[in-house]
């Protein structure tokens, strides 16, 4: 009998251990998961875990789409047609980026998706935003996700109003979460190697604070495999550009580029969790075609 309960709680252990990782990604609009898709896409198909998506916005803005107007056969540059039409194009633009990064569940929020702007204080406020329905939704989700991670964007103070609100968001609603295992929350955002950019917090929000001695994760989109080294795994990161066809003009300029996605630790995740965070980069940075 004794051997029988060791054998049932090294089975525990070892399934605890060998769980495969679940993520909510919380953006604000259709395209922010260009930041960091090659992590997901590792996750759902190499670490056999799963994904789902939060998007804040109604994704009614955005009129930037000169190709995409020929494309999609609407004038997608003015503004009157892009707020009748771009909140279903661009949800199924999100939802065909989703196939290929194996998301599972989408879950929209529908705030208005007004207009380009930094200050997030009017969102964070609820005067343009509903942001008592973010909260209880996020909640929900979260209560409902039994997530290990989420994922947002880093909230730099150059970042778009309706980028630091999500994120501020997510953080939040980390905060406030009751249960047992309370998900890990990381800041993405992709970069070029041999990056300058440093991020300690946004100014008047001490929840963004990063932990000052935990690392920053990365991994490399861009390192060579397979014949001849042409193979790697920024194809993917391109395939999910590809889909935001009514981004045609901010996606032009993206295609390609972003050597590394890093994510940034938030000290409300206390060093307990360094180490979780520290195995899911180690496994990211070693499934699939890794460096040998």
């Amino acid at each position: 009998m004794k051997r029988f309960y060791l054998l049932f709680f090294s089975l525990l252990t070892f399934g605890a251990l060998a769980q495969s990782p679940r993520v909510l990604i919380v953006t604000a609009h259709p395209d922010d998961e260009t930041m960091f898709p090659v992590t997901i896409f590792k996750i759902t198909h190499e670490l056999k875990g799963s994904a789902d998506l939060a998007l804040i916005t109604d994704a009614s803005g955005g009129y930037n789409g000169l190709v995409a107007s020929s494309y999609y056969g609407m004038n997608l540059v003015d503004s009157v047609v892009g707020r009748k039409h771009l909140p279903l194009i661009r949800k199924k633009e999100l939802m065909a980026s989703g196939e290929v990064l194996g998301i599972g569940n989408f879950f929209f929020l529908d705030q208005l998706d007004d207009y380009y702007n930094k200050d997030e204080k009017p969102y964070l406020q609820g005067k343009n935003w509903d942001i008592s329905y973010v909260e209880r939704r996020l909640d929900q989700i979260l209560a409902k996700g039994n997530y290990d991670f989420v994922f947002c964007l880093v909230p730099g103070e150059g970042q778009h109003a309706h980028h630091k609100t999500a994120s501020i968001s997510a953080i939040r609603a980390v905060q406030r979460f009751k249960g047992a295992k309370k998900p890990i929350v990381l800041g993405g955002q992709s970069q070029s190697k041999g990056y300058t950019f440093k991020f300690t917090q946004l100014d008047g929000y001490p929840e963004t604070a990063i932990l000052a001695n935990a690392p920053i994760f990365e991994f490399d989109r861009t390192y060579g495999f397979g014949e001849d080294k042409k193979h790697s795994y920024m194809i993917v990161a391109d395939w999910v550009k590809a889909a935001h066809k009514s981004q045609s003009g901010d996606m032009n300029q993206a295609m390609h580029r972003g050597d590394l996605e890093a994510f940034w630790y938030f000290a409300i995740n206390g060093e307990s969790g360094i180490g979780k965070a520290k195995e899911l980069f180690e496994q990211v940075n070693s499934s699939g075609f890794s460096k040998k």
